[in-house]
């Protein structure tokens, strides 16, 4: 496993997105992760899986400090005593103290930033919330919200076909971390061909390749949804090769504009 540091916090390069996994198969998929070498494990309160996710934790066999674990807050609960409240509902669905990473899971309008952030200083303070961050903002949203809170991370859909060039930057300027959401763009990108053939020359799948190039940028991490056990291990099967700086270049060139996740589409379920 690579490790990216931030604010001199190593985080897993790869994690396990729990997205549209419920039930058993939420339990047996996290469960399985950690006993193959994942020690990320994202979450959010709308996935509504929390539980499943904290059932596994508990009989994963890995200890809880080797976890890095990351849930998002809806934004129906910005509010103040809702983000209190609610984080407080999630540690208990996920049968843990703390989370290390709390999310703002999309921007919201409803209620001003400095309240919202300022409930999330008060968990971290309190220690329930090691770190803070944000989902789906903007650079020019993530720098309103840096004003009132030092963020961690920023989560955002980034794929071959979704390019992220402002975001990436401001990621380093910062030092916070990109996180990849659908990091295979739903399975778009499978059949690319300039994909295929980058693939092909290192022995890899076009999702390893897809995989590699993302963690190979700095301050970026990717935490791909994988169902099946199969995928799961391919997923952690990106540490033993390296693109070159003309693959990267390349596939840095294919990019469309192409995002697949919208959030009126899904009910703010990303």
């Amino acid at each position: 496993m690579k490790y990216v540091t931030i604010h001199g916090i190593p985080v897993p390069a790869v994690g396990l997105g729990t997205w549209q996994l419920k039930g058993e198969i939420c339990i047996a998929a996290v469960e399985h992760a950690l006993s193959i070498g994942y020690r990320h494990i994202d979450t959010a309160q709308v996935y509504d899986n929390e539980r499943e996710v904290g059932r596994a934790l508990r009989t994963g066999r890995v200890d809880r400090d080797k976890i890095f674990l990351t849930t998002k807050i809806a934004p129906a609960n910005f509010a103040r005593n809702n983000i209190i409240t609610s984080t407080h509902q999630s540690l208990k669905r996920l049968g843990t103290e703390y989370v290390n990473l709390l999310l703002l899971h999309w921007p919201s309008r409803a209620i001003a930033l400095e309240e919202t952030l300022g409930a999330l200083l008060e968990l971290k303070q309190s220690g329930q919330v090691r770190h803070i961050g944000l989902s789906n903002f903007s650079a020019s949203e993530v720098e309103q919200a840096s004003r009132y809170a030092p963020i961690f991370c920023n989560q955002v859909e980034y794929h071959p076909y979704l390019a992220q060039p402002e975001l990436l930057a401001q990621a380093r300027e910062m030092n916070y971390m990109l996180t990849a959401y659908c990091p295979l763009a739903l399975g778009k990108v499978l059949q690319d061909d300039h994909l295929l053939a980058i693939g092909k020359a290192h022995g890899k799948s076009v999702a390893q390749t897809a995989l590699r190039w993302l963690i190979q940028q700095d301050n970026v991490i990717a935490i791909p949804k994988a169902g099946s056990a199969e995928h799961r291990c391919d997923n952690l099967a990106i540490f033993d090769f390296a693109l070159s700086e003309t693959e990267m270049q390349n596939i840095h060139a294919i990019h469309r504009r192409k995002r697949v996740v919208i959030a009126e589409m899904l009910g703010w379920e990303h």
